[in-house]
């Protein structure tokens, strides 16, 4: 058993190794809209995701042998790893494909806390699988919706077109993360990643090949946001939220990452001197209001205070 001081010192880690995450997959989005500069979203996303394939390898062997074995029995593994990386490579080839493109139109910040919406987006989904979906989901989905109207709708009420499908990606970001939640307590994370890594970067080339030109002076001018998007945001990232969410539950990591559509507003204006209206500020502070109140738990909080007034009786 670990003393108090212990767990404490290992939740502090853990909350820093994640909010470091946050801030690599925030930082991300300008490598993204930087690559859009040079080449087509589908030939940085190949790349990208093979580089990222690439880059988890070694990882095999540093941390595999050391995860814990307890995963749920199947019938026959390597059939489930196999269809399980066919399909959530399906799945990240479409919603990245959809978020790639959207950056050409729209820029970081927006592309960060729109992509963010996938936090919310994740319970109502799992209504068609079961799942209950409680009464602060509700609320946060309401602020948030809020404030994307805020964000990317126009005055004539449509909706900025690169924002449009960003929204949509976010969409296939939450189906993605249920896929890989049923995925993950059944096969090796590391191992699943690796696979769904290589067919979305290999189907990503192979639409760029179809309809994109493809030139080596451009995957020159773009080597650093694709080994920033590449390496960081996905190997370097990986491993430092497998660490983290060792001793964090849930619920507390994916407060902390939603955070990245804050880094990714930061990054914008840091780096590409991007600029965004008062209105959209608020719209981005609603929309951050609203994927926190989604996972804070009320019915933990509720829970013990019932039960006091029960003793109290």
């Amino acid at each position: 058993m670990l003393n108090t001081a212990t767990m404490k010192t290992l939740s502090l880690r853990s909350d820093l190794l994640l909010l470091i995450t946050a801030a690599i997959w925030g930082f991300a989005f300008v490598a993204q809209r930087v690559g859009m500069d040079h080449m087509g979203p589908f030939t940085f996303n190949g790349i990208r995701f093979l580089l990222g394939a690439m880059a988890l390898l070694p990882l095999i062997y540093l941390i595999k042998p050391k995860l814990p074995a307890r995963l749920i029995p199947v019938a026959n593994p390597r059939r489930m790893m196999f269809i399980g990386g066919i399909s959530t490579g399906l799945v990240l080839f479409v919603g990245a494909s959809l978020q790639q493109m959207g950056m050409v139109y729209t820029n970081a910040g927006n592309a960060g806390f729109i992509t963010g919406l996938y936090i919310v987006i994740v319970p109502f989904l799992g209504i068609f699988l079961g799942q209950r979906t409680l009464a602060n989901t509700w609320a946060g989905a309401l602020i948030a919706l809020a404030g994307l109207y805020l964000l990317s709708v126009k005055d004539d009420f449509s909706l900025d077109y690169g924002d449009l499908l960003i929204l949509i990606s976010a969409f296939f970001w939450a189906g993605h993360v249920l896929l890989v939640g049923w995925l993950s307590p059944r096969l090796n994370a590391i191992d699943l990643s690796i696979w769904q890594f290589f067919i979305c970067g290999t189907l990503s080339l192979i639409t760029a090949l179809i309809v994109e030109t493809i030139s080596w002076q451009a995957i020159i001018d773009t080597a650093i946001p694709l080994l920033y998007a590449g390496v960081m945001s996905t190997s370097v990232a990986f491993t430092l939220q497998v660490v983290a969410q060792r001793h964090a539950p849930p619920a507390h990591a994916a407060i902390i990452l939603s955070l990245e559509g804050v880094f990714a507003l930061i990054g914008g204006w840091l780096l590409l001197g991007e600029q965004m209206s008062s209105k959209g500020l608020w719209g981005c502070g609603l929309m951050l209001a609203g994927m926190l109140i989604s996972q804070l738990p009320w019915q933990r909080i509720r829970s013990p205070n019932k039960k006091q007034k029960k003793a109290a009786v």
